[in-house]
């Protein structure tokens, strides 16, 4: 890198799949003083801020420079880019001493050990990925990175025993559960995060032995901030995390593993979510903001929704939003992915047991699929028209 040019203060895009190439280059960014910009892979429209652009492994010259001292802990190591699930994707600058301490916080939670081998199938340009390679670094563990999530391949390291640690999201648990995963001898936690896990994923987890634990965390914060034990929804805060509830039930987080830059005037990072902080000083987190929908004078939270959905037998996936209406202001409006066969009113009356009736959708939409970030984020901006 140094002999293409590359030194202090540059700025260096990786379009890679996730490779040992990837991670060399995460951690050479230090050793020159770089900056690492991970592309979305899958967004032909996302164009990076930077000097150089990787999207082969590098056929150079060697240059010869003296080792660099350890970065500081200011020293912006990567520059990473939101989900854009409500807005348009905004650069994120982490610092080595934001992964540094989220390393550290992660640690006190779950301790890693040179025996460990985190099996990483989140892409690499979101912080959900990339912060397996930095902890597991910062832990002298090994990472088993694979190019992209699998159901096949995730099932027969974790059948095998090989992974002891796994990062997933939801949509990731309904295709183990569907390729027939039935064991993971080896893992001592399968972390789940992206959004809310509903309880019939929940429930089969724990029948397989997958010692799922819930997280929440964002990109502003190196990834999670919270992780729920094994089998509850509520999240108590990672060591170093502060947490408060803000005006209108948003969370705001502070500590040192949250971006400076996504700091408001006030010093706390505004996350969007909403939620709430019981008595024993567990984190429960119910959806976005924006993810209200006012229908009739009445709030309903499309989470809640969602959840009642995806327990009926044939609902494989749902996102609920709520759409104008002359009558109601916004109308409940639920798009569903099917696995059998179901009528509207089979789905509607199987939510209207569980829920009060303004929160029932008024319209049933049968798509494909959920538009969803590499993630496992749901696009519902794509969906509110």
């Amino acid at each position: 890198m140094a002999a293409l040019g590359v030194g202090p203060g540059s700025r260096v895009a990786v379009s890679l799949p996730a490779s040992l190439e990837f991670a060399a280059l995460l951690h050479a960014m230090p050793l020159l003083g770089s900056v690492l910009v991970p592309v979305n892979t899958r967004d032909s429209q996302f164009t990076p801020d930077a000097d150089i652009l990787v999207d082969a492994p590098i056929i150079a010259p060697e240059a010869d420079l003296p080792a660099r001292g350890a970065p500081a802990d200011d020293d912006t190591w990567v520059v990473l880019h939101t989900s854009g699930t409500t807005a348009a994707p905004k650069p994120v600058a982490l610092t080595y001493g934001n992964f540094r301490a989220s390393a550290e916080a992660a640690a006190a939670n779950l301790p890693l050990t040179p025996d460990d081998r985190w099996l990483c199938v989140m892409p690499l340009f979101h912080v959900g990925g990339l912060s397996i390679l930095t902890r597991s670094a910062f832990a002298g563990s090994s990472v088993i990175l694979h190019e992209r999530f699998d159901a096949d391949a995730v099932r027969e390291s974790l059948e095998s025993g090989e992974a002891t640690v796994v990062s997933l999201v939801a949509t990731m648990l309904r295709r183990l559960r569907a390729a027939g995963l039935s064991r993971a001898p080896g893992l001592r936690a399968a972390l789940v995060g992206g959004g809310p896990v509903p309880r019939d994923l929940l429930d089969w987890g724990a029948e397989v032995g997958l010692p799922l634990r819930q997280t929440y965390g964002m990109t502003e914060t190196c990834s999670q901030i919270a992780t729920a034990g094994a089998g509850s929804g509520a999240a108590r805060p990672l060591p170093g995390v502060e947490l408060r509830i803000g005006d209108g039930g948003e969370i705001l987080v502070r500590g040192p593993m949250v971006s400076a830059g996504a700091l408001a005037e006030d010093g706390w990072l505004h996350s969007g979510d909403r939620g709430r902080i019981d008595g024993e000083g567990f984190l429960h987190v119910d959806g976005r903001i924006k993810d209200t929908i006012i229908t009739g004078g009445e709030n309903v939270a499309a989470a809640e929704v969602e959840e009642a959905l995806v327990s009926h037998p044939a609902v494989a996936d749902a996102a609920v939003v709520g759409r104008p209406d002359p009558e109601w202001g916004e109308a409940v409006t639920a798009f569903v992915v099917l696995e059998a066969d179901a009528d509207d009113a089979s789905i509607v009356a199987h939510v209207r047991e569980r829920l009060a009736g303004y929160k029932v959708p008024r319209a049933i939409v049968r798509v494909e699929e959920l538009p969803r970030t590499a993630s496992g984020k749901l696009l519902k901006g794509r969906l509110a028209g």
